[in-house]
């Protein structure tokens, strides 16, 4: 039986410590974010960092909204952004409102403790659902730094390795994982509405 080749990453996917995890973020997936989970009015006029940004796909909706993006990425894909690998050379400390990001899956717990000091004011990941689970997550993230916000999408975030398709289907869950300094460390439980229809662009794919 042949593969569906437009069929999204499983839940089970692994890739290969030298692999570069290039499974880009449907653009609406991130206005998702800033229209149900942060809000659009408060980041108008703020800074935000996308370090693992790949082709763009989410640091271009990101511009959207904030004052200002920078993004960058350890590989070099199509010349979008700057090359700087996150975890070599971090950024200075507080040098940015927020730092968003879907990050490799493996590297998730290391960019999320680089970019908590870097932001002033949150950090979100766009991440498997299954990534609240694990005892070595908890120990080093949850326990003593849980997310303000852990916001499911009610919808499937279909992603496919090395392109966007607004075909492809998914089996697996997605939530954006959030931090908010101002915020109590009590984590609130959101459902990202279905939002595909209003927030999808006919230009997002191209």
């Amino acid at each position: 039986m042949m593969q569906n080749k437009s069929h999204a990453v499983m839940a089970q996917r692994y890739e290969s410590m030298h692999s570069a995890d290039d499974f880009p973020t449907p653009p609406w997936a991130t206005r998702a974010l800033i229209e149900h989970v942060i809000g659009s009015n408060t980041v108008k006029e703020q800074t935000c960092l996308e370090p693992a940004c790949g082709r763009g796909y989410m640091a271009r909706p990101l511009k959207e909204y904030f004052k200002h993006v920078d993004a960058a990425d350890a590989y070099i894909y199509n010349g979008y952004g700057e090359q700087r690998d996150f975890l070599i050379h971090p950024h200075s400390v507080k040098s940015y409102d927020w730092v968003i990001t879907n990050p490799p899956f493996r590297l998730a717990e290391e960019f999320i403790q680089n970019a908590l000091p870097i932001a002033r004011v949150g950090v979100a990941i766009l991440a498997r659902t299954v990534f609240l689970e694990s005892i070595g997550r908890y120990e080093n993230i949850f326990q003593k730094n849980p997310p303000s916000k852990f916001a499911q999408f009610t919808e499937r975030v279909p992603m496919i390795k090395g392109r966007v398709d607004p075909k492809a289907t998914t089996a697996t869950g997605y939530a954006w994982f959030v931090w908010e300094h101002s915020k109590l460390k009590s984590p609130q439980l959101l459902w990202v509405p279905p939002c595909r229809r209003t927030l999808e662009r006919h230009n997002d794919y191209e």
